[in-house]
């Protein structure tokens, strides 16, 4: 493998919001600092995402010391606490099968900003010290007698996700052999984005450092409906979905396409910064 540097890294602070770009990420328990702490449910504690909702692409996130902002066009702005509030009322909520995870609700002010701007009744809640959500054991790709218990944030599955410059040049030469246009990488919202090596280049990664974080490789990421909504218009089609069936479906899960990897971060404490690089262990 040739030099593989870390060329962009991304925070998505509150899920299915649009994210942000950062030049440095520091790591703990769950993931990076500031990502995916914070999500937006129903009156039921289910998860809103964009897959329902595309007009969450047009909420902005913006992360200040102690504060959550969040901005939207013609809506002006509402605020909320970063740090866990003993004091919230706690909420039972559900990420995918990970059922009655204990949260803390942010409050009115923020669910009606939000439910004012997306259209439907929601409410906002933050990950506290009450909040336990562990990686199954097969998906944290664990060697045996690992006793390590792996915890993740409100993302769909692991911590971070990767995803290399060249995967996407190669998906996007095929779609415009096709008459379709290039996609941005924000349609995937990833994590970590590299450059050098091979296109899916990242598939075969099992152990990386990068800068003093050790990452390992877990499953690919299969990817959804999300990747079809133009994140700045919410305007929805077939692509990029239509072209990755062609050549990136799951060997074990034929429904599944995938692009991108996810890791987990052996490292609890540390940081990572673009211009990194990227070693194999």
């Amino acid at each position: 493998m040739g030099a593989v540097e870390v060329t962009g890294i991304f925070l998505y602070p509150v899920k299915s919001l649009r994210g942000i770009a950062v030049e440095e990420a520091t790591v703990d328990e769950l993931g990076l600092d500031g990502d995916r702490r914070f999500m937006v449910i129903d009156g039921t504690g289910k998860m809103l995402t964009q897959r329902s909702l595309p007009r969450m692409a047009l909420v902005e996130t913006a992360l200040a010391a102690d504060r959550l902002i969040l901005r939207a066009e013609g809506a002006g702005e509402t605020t909320v606490g970063r740090a866990s509030d003993p004091a919230a009322p706690v909420r039972a909520v559900a990420v995918w099968k990970s059922a009655g995870l204990q949260t803390e609700d942010c409050g009115d002010g923020a669910a009606r900003w939000l439910a004012d701007f997306l259209g439907v009744p929601c409410r906002l809640v933050r990950i506290g010290s009450a909040f336990a959500r562990p990686i199954p054991t097969h998906r944290a790709y664990a060697p045996e007698g690992e006793t390590v218990a792996h915890r993740v944030t409100f993302a769909d599955s692991h911590p971070i996700m990767l995803l290399g410059e060249a995967s996407l040049e190669e998906l996007n030469g095929r779609m415009r052999a096709q008459g379709e246009a290039a996609l941005p990488m924000d349609r995937f919202r990833p994590n970590l984005v590299v450059r050098g090596g091979a296109p899916f280049a990242e598939d075969g990664w099992g152990r990386i450092r990068v800068g003093t974080v050790t990452l390992r490789g877990c499953d690919p990421c299969a990817r959804c409906i999300i990747t079809t909504i133009d994140q700045r218009t919410t305007a929805r089609g077939v692509e990029p979905l239509r072209t990755l069936a062609t050549y990136r479906r799951d060997a074990r899960e034929p429904t599944n396409v995938n692009f991108g990897r996810n890791f987990l971060h052996e490292t609890k404490s540390g940081a990572l910064r673009a211009g990194d690089t990227v070693e194999l262990l």
